[in-house]
């Protein structure tokens, strides 16, 4: 063989070795960090904020029920609206005995640390993702999150509607077993997610929405949003096992203007396009906006022309900006709430609603449809919820109409 030939030989040799070392990077996929849990935050309202005192050298645990399990997880601290910023002296992270207890499983408590301290200083605004804490995460598990504040913050950030019980005591006591001297409030403050370390192809999907999705009327404690039923289904199909869901659902919330939180194009980014894995998302807004137009006085059907042009507009931006990071975007359709005391709608209201809803489930708009509004109203008033599935204010649904939405959601929206 002469040199030349000798020349190719090796290349050809070399090459075919890249190509089996490419074929096998290719088939060894890394693991995915994905959302299993979160909530969007706010500057809590006065009433639903803790004494300042009562966060004065104290120690908060908050339990979280998880959606995806994976290898390992990490946890974001939130000073989203602080005005300065927060010292978190330390903070652990164990399995909760149940969601209804301030008690944990000393044999999973971890101390977190960031960047390899064990205390961490958030800037006024931003939010601190921990170090990652190995060890198996499971599915559908409570997650009790406990910190250390030596001083309050000034403006506190967190998530009212929390629908879970939180305690606090004075004190460092991150790693206790229980905390049977607390006190305790239905609210979440300063912790905005929960990721995992899952397998290739995992993906997390995001809900966002208002008091429906945030689940008002549902069971304190019981985890029985319409979200919860979902991710208990998509676990429940080995198929869909790897999908986390993050409630990004606010009490009160508009699109069109900040009511009880930001408005929701507003905080898309960070609620939205922010979240680990984030590749679905379902836009369940709009009831507040339709709503509060004529909440205390008739208006002219101009000014309901104009609500519906500008709430469809919302959803347009959404769906634009979604699609640009690769999200496919999911509309749900607005469930009826004649009857209303908040909102005491009139026949122009209930128009406007239809015709909002005739804009989602019509072609061309959003990727694809959830019909919440088929779901849970009454089949002879459909301008009104089911009796069964009311929980009684005549806008909310009750834990019933909860179960009935997140079964009406097809897994298979959520293909690969």
């Amino acid at each position: 063989m002469n040199f030349a030939l000798k020349i190719r030989a090796v290349a050809v040799m070399f090459l075919g070795l890249a190509c089996v070392g490419v074929r096998a990077n290719a088939q060894a996929k890394p693991d995915v960090w994905v959302a299993s849990w979160g909530a969007s935050q706010q500057v809590p309202e006065p009433q639903n904020a803790m004494a300042a005192d009562d966060l004065r050298d104290a120690t908060v645990r908050q339990i979280f029920h998880l959606s995806v399990g994976g290898t390992a997880l990490r946890v974001h601290l939130s000073n989203a609206f602080g005005s300065e910023a927060l010292h978190f002296t330390s903070v652990h992270v164990a399995r909760a005995v149940s969601a209804g207890s301030a008690a944990i499983d000393p044999a999973t408590d971890r101390a977190l640390t960031f960047a390899g301290s064990s205390d961490v200083m958030v800037p006024p605004g931003a939010e601190f993702v921990s170090d990652a804490v190995d060890g198996p995460v499971a599915a559908l598990s409570d997650i009790a999150v406990t910190f250390h504040l030596d001083a309050p913050p000034l403006r506190q950030t967190g998530h009212p509607g929390s629908r879970a019980t939180s305690y606090f005591v004075h004190g460092d006591f991150v790693a206790a077993r229980d905390l049977p001297d607390a006190k305790h409030v239905d609210h979440w403050y300063q912790v905005s997610g929960i990721d995992v370390l899952a397998a290739a192809g995992a993906a997390s999907v995001v809900a966002l929405g208002d008091s429906t999705t945030d689940g008002h009327g549902a069971t304190t404690n019981g985890n029985d949003r319409w979200t919860d039923l979902i991710a208990a289904r998509l676990q429940a199909s080995k198929r869909t096992r790897g999908i986390g869901v993050s409630n990004q659902g606010i009490g009160g919330n508009h699109l069109l203007t900040d009511g009880l939180g930001p408005n929701a194009l507003a905080r898309f980014d960070r609620d939205v396009l922010a979240p680990a894995g984030v590749r679905w998302v379902i836009v369940f807004e709009g009831v507040n906006d339709l709503g509060g137009l004529a909440r205390t006085g008739e208006v002219t059907p101009a000014e309901h022309a104009a609500r519906v042009t500008h709430v469809l507009a919302a959803y347009e931006q959404m769906i634009l900006r979604a699609h640009a990071h690769g999200l496919r975007v999911i509309g749900a359709t607005i469930t009826p709430y004649v009857g209303s005391d908040y909102y005491h709608p009139g026949p122009l209201s209930e128009e406007d609603r239809q015709a909002v809803n005739a804009w989602i489930r019509a072609a061309g708009h959003f990727d694809a449809v959830v019909d919440f509004d088929g779901v849970v109203r009454d089949p002879e008033h459909p301008e009104r919820l089911l009796p069964g599935f009311d929980c009684g204010d005549h806008l909310h649904p009750s834990p019933a109409g909860y179960k009935a939405m997140g079964e009406a959601v097809a897994l298979s929206l959520f293909g690969r």
